[in-house]
């Protein structure tokens, strides 16, 4: 999969989870350039996901609604993904589920709210690996790239319950890339602070300091997220087991 052309991933599939906007959108649209064909999960955003759908180049893509959180429709997913293509080269697990909640405001943070974090972004990862596995190692192998967040890092997020999440998803990562090797590799790209839609409601002031403290002087886009998701996948065939960084230097600053 480290061929060096215009389509490196013709005849490939892939799968993004959480694909009807932001990051998910960027990486589906990158992949179906590269020559996958590509597959958007989504929860409860068929419109969005849709809409993305309409704009991937080339053929043979398709929407699937599987919540992360939702074993037997994650099993049902990987047997249409099987029915429909036999196989599955790349899962970007990018998934998640968050909510804006001050560091230091612990009540706010109740256990329905820290249960539904981890539910989505740790176990959910982990039951998408296991759903789509025996699809990932067939054929020579396949790709795992999980999205992360630098939040995993320096433990600053959207919340508490959120930076664990990210680091339980980075260690996640490394476990998945000792158990499942040699057929398959596992990596995760770690954003910074990302220009979303999401973000672009949060407090001015807050992401201007954000692009302060940033070396490169301007917050990631959903683009460069994907071109590292296309890099890990394409580019680095020797790698697995690693966190990528996409945060313009943030932790320097």
């Amino acid at each position: 999969m480290n061929r060096i052309d215009q389509h490196p991933l013709a005849g490939r599939v892939a799968l993004v989870s959480g694909a009807s906007r932001g990051i998910g959108a960027a990486t589906a649209r990158l992949l179906a350039e590269a020559g996958a064909q590509v597959v958007l999960t989504h929860r409860d955003s068929e419109a969005g996901a849709l809409e993305v759908l309409d704009s991937l180049s080339g053929s043979g893509h398709r929407v699937i609604r599987a919540s992360a959180a939702d074993t037997p429709a994650l099993e049902a997913a990987a047997a249409e993904v099987a029915s429909a293509y036999g196989r599955l080269d790349v899962l970007v697990n990018n998934a998640a589920t968050t909510k804006v909640i001050p560091h230091a405001d612990l009540r706010a943070l109740d256990d329905e709210l820290f249960d539904t974090i981890l539910r989505t972004n740790v176990r959910g990862a982990f039951a998408t690996v296991r759903a789509f596995h025996p699809l990932l190692k067939a054929d020579g192998g396949g790709v795992i790239v999980n999205v992360s967040s630098l939040a995993a890092r320096m433990a600053n997020g959207s919340n508490v319950a959120y930076c664990a999440s990210k680091a339980a998803m980075d260690n996640l990562t490394l476990s998945l890339a000792r158990a499942l090797a040699p057929e398959v590799r596992v990596l995760s790209v770690a954003p910074g602070l990302v220009d979303t839609q999401l973000t672009r409601t949060w407090d001015p002031a807050v992401r201007q300091r954000m692009i302060e403290h940033t070396p490169l002087g301007r917050l990631a886009t959903p683009e460069d997220v994907a071109a590292a998701v296309l890099a890990a996948v394409v580019s680095l065939p020797s790698t697995t087991g690693v966190v990528i960084p996409v945060d313009g230097g943030r932790p320097l600053g």
